[in-house]
């Protein structure tokens, strides 16, 4: 049996960090090193507060990535994508900020996200980023987040 990566936050009481720039990731080896695959997170119940009117916003976040050398601990993802409870942005500053950070730590082969809002002023906003164009040969499933419909 192989000896378990040393994290901050796994098996541990973890209190949610007061703000993302505050909230530190934890990365481990990747288990599969020379094997491209893709990871997903689907975080349906993200959550931010409006920087305008301080009302909450919600999304349906889904972040797929291509690991390299490490993956993201997903204890620590949480508790990351938690601090911005508090965190007053923008959907696009959110949505492309998660992403740019988890790319320039982690250092995937490859990283997308989407950022599905629920309607604000009855519009709502979808933000879509992505580190650049995925690697040949890497299978990339739709997202799944139907498109917002509205009532009736």
């Amino acid at each position: 049996m192989s000896e378990q990566p040393k994290t901050a936050f796994l098996g541990q009481q973890s209190d949610l960090p007061s703000s993302p720039e505050d909230a530190n990731l934890d990365y481990v080896p990747n288990p599969r090193p020379g094997t491209l695959y893709v990871a997903r997170f689907a975080v349906p119940e993200f959550t931010s507060l409006c920087p305008v009117t301080g009302q909450p916003d919600f999304a349906h976040l889904v972040i797929d990535y291509a690991p390299d050398a490490t993956i993201v601990e997903s204890k620590s993802l949480k508790l990351f994508l938690g601090s911005f409870r508090n965190h007053a942005a923008f959907h696009e500053d959110c949505t492309v900020g998660i992403g740019q950070r988890l790319l320039n730590e982690m250092k995937p082969h490859w990283l997308r996200i989407g950022g599905y809002w629920y309607p604000r002023g009855g519009i709502p906003i979808d933000v879509f980023w992505q580190s650049g164009e995925p690697p040949k040969g890497l299978w990339l499933p739709d997202q799944g987040v139907a498109p917002y419909r509205g009532r009736g």
